[in-house]
């Protein structure tokens, strides 16, 4: 192994020593002692197999696994639009492998393109702990001996993991259904969205653009957080050997997904190769997804969910242990906005089976996880095909395409593509791999506001034509649900293609698509929880500093600890806001996941 990846993971597991013990115990006894089927009583199972007519009679005997399908299949969301098919035709698959399988229950899968800047988006991040607890309910019958977990986007993979881990003594398999085909390039979309926000296209010419690039059913297909979800799912060994990226409606994605039920009906505990998610999901797994995350440019989004499932599990990582990876591991792949190839192109260059043979290669991933193949990690470094119209895999070549997919040995970057900054203003992180190199260190005066609309009118209203750092407060997870802010990446971007020196800095989130802007987000503590982002004052000179990974606000020292902190807006209120306040109340800061209900269940 490289040796700061095995310091880190070494760092990792002394750390969750105690934690990860009461896990693994938990699991243990659920196994052992929880509800479960054969213990179940004949009323019970009456209820539980009254919904079913084919498989009733297989499910009484009791003489194979009940896979429970979670689900967060709905048709507003593309990536979750082609699950509608799929419990049925996974019944028929289980039914093959002498096994049944039933619809355990759905999760909400909320869509952040379309809730994007409005106030819908203030429950986002909060959605994420409400399919944990949605996947929660689904698995408590106790009647089911493993899961197949059918999510795919930003806070759904995230939320059903946490969820799932908690029954982490069930094997379980992570189904995803694969991007949309190809539309309008994602940098020809980004031109638009730009002349647009400068007054040079007009609406119905936005709209047009943005339909030709979100066109069919599929994720999108940027390497935002719903695709980097599916690489992390890779390197962690969640998914059948290179699932991630094959389009939907497709033989190979088929026979992936059937292949997916069959392999989980062998995983069960009355088998000879039981595989439990809590196994699966162990630190060298957790390292894995942080590595995947650095090497390949993935969304920033997933400082917040790494930790997050991670503590599910009884793990602890820290955003120090992701500074300390990106210094190690090279950046071999650039997908947009760290380049201008779309996930479609990234899979036909070798997609996630070459960038998991680079790192394996390099000691870079741990290969040595228990994943649901059936064999180590060097599984997913063979590509899924189709031959004689059977399933196959067969070893991945060389880079299709070295402008999108570079060796380990001669990558885009020899580190990755995250720093952490921390100065008086307190700890953020940043995504620099889509950042020119020139624009790494920005010092400037501050701008601030409380709401991303006030800095798209200071925009319209030509107050922002200058060198500015803009501040963008009370948008943590305690103050409004931590909403995404990528409605500010256009007019920054603008500013910055003016030839002035800009710069975000937030206590908020950037989507997964941020870019060539430097933004510092994530900043905790938040200024609801007397963060220092809450003393910074209009005029105030900022220094974002991602070569010497500080962030601070060149004040005289004495006058910075006595100054004041702003008073904080109210709660606001409607489109259901009112009704998080709990989660709202309880989340912790961003670097522990954010999330009120692993905070209030004491992980």
């Amino acid at each position: 192994m490289n040796p700061e990846v095995s310091a880190v993971t070494d760092r990792i597991i002394e750390r969750s020593k105690d934690s990860r013990a009461a896990y693994l115990a938990l699991i243990a006894r659920e196994r052992d002692t929880g509800a479960r089927r054969p213990q179940l009583g004949c009323a019970n199972l009456a209820h539980a197999y009254a919904g079913t007519e084919e498989d009733r009679d297989t499910l009484r005997a009791d003489t194979g696994m009940n896979i429970g399908i979670v689900t967060a299949y709905n048709d507003m969301l593309s990536a979750h639009a082609v699950y509608y098919r799929y419990p049925e035709l996974m019944k028929v698959w289980a039914r093959e492998a002498g096994a049944t399988a039933q619809v355990a229950g759905g999760v909400p899968a909320m869509c952040d393109g379309v809730t994007q800047g409005y106030p819908g988006m203030e429950l986002s991040l909060f959605s994420r702990d409400t399919i944990a607890l949605s996947t929660a309910i689904a698995l408590s019958h106790g009647t089911f001996e493993g899961a197949a977990l059918l999510g795919i986007c930003d806070k759904i993979v995230p939320g059903l993991l946490m969820g799932a881990l908690r029954f982490g003594h069930l094997p379980m398999v992570l189904i995803p259904g694969g991007p949309m085909p190809s539309g309008l390039a994602n940098k020809a979309k980004a031109a638009v969205r730009e002349a647009y926000a400068e007054g040079k296209a007009g609406r119905e010419e936005l709209l047009d653009a943005e339909i030709q690039a979100y066109h069919g059913k599929g994720t999108c297909t940027f390497y935002g957080t719903a695709n980097t979800n599916q690489m992390m799912m890779e390197v962690m060994g969640l998914h059948m050997p290179g699932s991630a990226f094959v389009n939907p409606g497709t033989k190979l994605r088929q026979e992936l997904t059937r292949a997916a039920v069959h392999r989980l009906a062998g995983m069960g505990w009355r088998g000879e190769d039981y595989r439990p998610l809590g196994q699966c999901v162990d630190e060298k797994a957790i390292v894995n997804a942080a590595v995947g995350l650095l090497a390949t440019g993935g969304s920033t989004n997933h400082l917040l969910h790494v930790p997050a499932i991670a503590r599910a599990a009884g793990i602890l990582i820290d955003w120090e242990d992701f500074d300390r990876l990106s210094r190690a591991v090279p950046l071999i792949a650039r997908v947009y906005p760290n380049g201008s190839a779309d996930v479609n192109a990234f899979e036909a260059a070798g997609g996630m089976p070459f960038v998991i043979r680079e790192l394996l290669s390099e000691g870079l991933l741990h290969g040595d996880i228990t994943t649901v193949s059936g064999d180590s990690l060097s599984a997913y470094a063979n590509k899924p095909v189709i031959v004689d119209d059977q399933l196959a895999w067969q070893p991945v070549g060389d880079s299709g395409d070295t402008s999108i997919l570079r060796p380990a040995t001669e990558p885009f970057s020899p580190d990755g593509g995250m720093r952490i900054l921390a100065g008086n203003i307190g700890r953020a992180c940043i995504k620099v791999s889509a950042v020119d190199r020139e624009r790494w260190v920005i010092e400037a005066p501050a701008r601030v506001f409380h709401d991303q609309l006030d800095v798209l009118e200071a925009f319209k209203r030509g107050e922002l034509e200058q060198d500015v750092v803009v501040v963008v407060r009370f948008q943590g997870p305690r103050a409004n649900g931590m909403p995404e802010l990528h409605k500010l990446t256009p007019p920054l971007g603008v500013l910055q293609n003016r030839g002035f020196k800009v710069a975000l800095v937030t206590d908020g989130r950037m989507s997964g698509a941020s870019g060539k802007v430097p933004c510092a987000i994530h900043c905790s503590p938040e200024a609801l929880g007397h963060g220092a982002i809450g003393k910074i004052r209009d005029g105030d000179i900022i220094r974002v500093d991602a070569v010497n990974g500080t962030l601070d606000a060149l004040v005289d020292a004495a006058e910075w600890l006595e100054r004041p902190l702003c008073d904080a807006p109210g709660a606001a209120s409607g489109m259901g806001r009112e009704l998080f306040g709990m989660f709202r109340g309880l989340a912790d800061e961003a670097e522990k996941g954010a999330s009120g209900m692993l905070a209030a269940a004491g992980l």
